[in-house]
């Protein structure tokens, strides 16, 4: 490996919604400049090319050749992989966002195409940088909690039909038929970073939205609303997580360990909860600590950015792993993971809940057991044998829950299009 880089690095961003973002984070640090943007959209583009004051390209392959080191991928959920391969075959480093890969095979490219290039690929997964996630990784590696023996995660987010609609601008969009299982990295990928644990076993349980939920009634979503994923890890350990459109809005983690438990409060998530059992407990040390943590280094920074600093955090690794030239925690290994997880989980819920190995995709010889393995819940990409969005099969959007989704898409003047 070479030593540290001093250089400024040059970086390109994909998406002009969640890559604004990026971007605007992304300037916050001096060790990564914004150089080009990429989108399809052209009217969006433009504007955001203006107020950055960078070049836009609508053509990848073009903006692949402007003179930049790394690239941010912000693009649709299901379509990262293809373009990380492409950027990386270009000598680009590579941060991107979740999900790594739509489809084992996807997966096997990409990590391929990581060793194969020797460039820096990052998973922007940002829910384990978050102000709460990196104090529990904190105390859980200093070895106050002793040896990890079960976790949980949460992502659950409900809202309205209308936000919906707003966000999800069209029947194919990959919002209205992800599958419930395909979410949960911003579960998953916090238990990772905490304890350094990868799964090596995942069973899911998929939860259809009910006839009278106002979601299925009023949107163009065709999967379900929600899942439960239960996983051991490579340690023994078990880790459930729970995603995504359920009532009670919450982020939370929690872990146990052989000489304590740690969690952040349902109450206030920004708060960390920490008991120690008796027996490990020194002189004086109270069973219980509730307190607000800060962020070792560039507290300041960090808090002007969303998702609790995730944010900030995820551009400084990145920026860290290519001066460094080291590939940073959140590799290509762990973003295939969780998007196994993701993928299996679902196989494991259309068949009654089986168990099913999570493949170690460190392994070529593991790879090539995957490398054809095309398996797809896209409508738009279906083929024989690939699965339906739903577990209740081929869900239909009844012309009133279309027409309702259609006004939500007409009233809205500059509709919200997430990455």
């Amino acid at each position: 490996m070479r030593g540290k880089s001093t250089k400024t690095i040059r970086v390109g961003v994909v998406g002009v919604n969640r890559g604004l973002a990026f971007a605007s984070d992304a300037a916050s640090l001096r060790a990564l400049k914004l150089v080009a943007i990429c989108d399809t959209w052209e009217e969006r583009l433009a504007i955001a090319g203006r107020k950055l004051g960078v070049t836009t390209y609508p053509d990848f392959d073009e903006f692949l050749a402007h003179d930049m080191d790394a690239v941010i991928l912000a693009n649709y959920f299901h379509e990262h992989a293809p373009l990380a391969i492409r950027a990386l075959e270009a000598g680009m480093h590579v941060m991107s966002e979740t999900a790594a890969c739509i489809t084992m095979a996807e997966g096997v490219a990409l990590v391929n195409a990581v060793e194969k290039s020797g460039r820096i690929y990052q998973f922007a997964e940002n829910y384990p940088y978050s102000l709460w996630n990196q104090e529990m990784r904190r105390l859980y590696q200093s070895g106050k909690l002793g040896t990890f023996m079960y976790g949980e995660g949460e992502y659950v987010h409900l809202e309205s039909p209308s936000f919906w609609n707003k966000i999800s601008p069209s029947v194919d969009h990959w919002r209205n038929w992800l599958p419930a299982t395909y979410y949960c990295s911003h579960a998953l990928g916090p238990i990772m970073y905490i304890t350094d644990t990868r799964p090596v076993s995942v069973n899911a349980f998929v939860i259809p939205y009910p006839a009278d939920d106002p979601v299925r009634r009023e949107s163009a979503k065709r999967h379900d609303a929600a899942s439960m994923i239960a996983l051991r890890m490579d340690n023994d350990a078990v880790v459930k997580l729970l995603q995504i459109h359920l009532s009670g809005h919450n982020v939370w983690v929690r872990v146990h360990g052989t000489q304590g438990q740690v969690e952040n409060l349902r109450t206030n998530q920004w708060q960390v909860r920490l008991r120690r059992e008796a027996a490990f407990r020194r002189r004086g040390e109270p069973a219980e600590q509730i307190y607000l943590p800060e962020f070792p280094h560039h507290h300041e920074q960090a808090m002007a950015t969303a998702h609790a600093g995730g944010d900030f955090f995820m551009n400084y690794e990145f920026a860290e792993a290519i001066r460094k030239n080291e590939q940073p925690f959140l590799d290509v290994y762990r973003g295939v993971s969780m998007a196994s997880v993701g993928i299996l989980g679902y196989r494991s819920g259309l068949a009654g809940s089986v168990p099913l190995e999570v493949p170690d995709f460190r392994k070529k010889s593991i790879r090539r057991k995957f490398a054809d393995d095309h398996w797809n819940p896209d409508p738009k990409q279906r083929k024989k044998g690939d699965p339906w969005p739903s577990v209740q099969g081929n869900v239909k959007v009844t012309p009133e829950a279309l027409d309702r989704a259609r006004r939500d898409w007409k009233d809205s003047a500059n509709p919200v299009m997430y990455g």
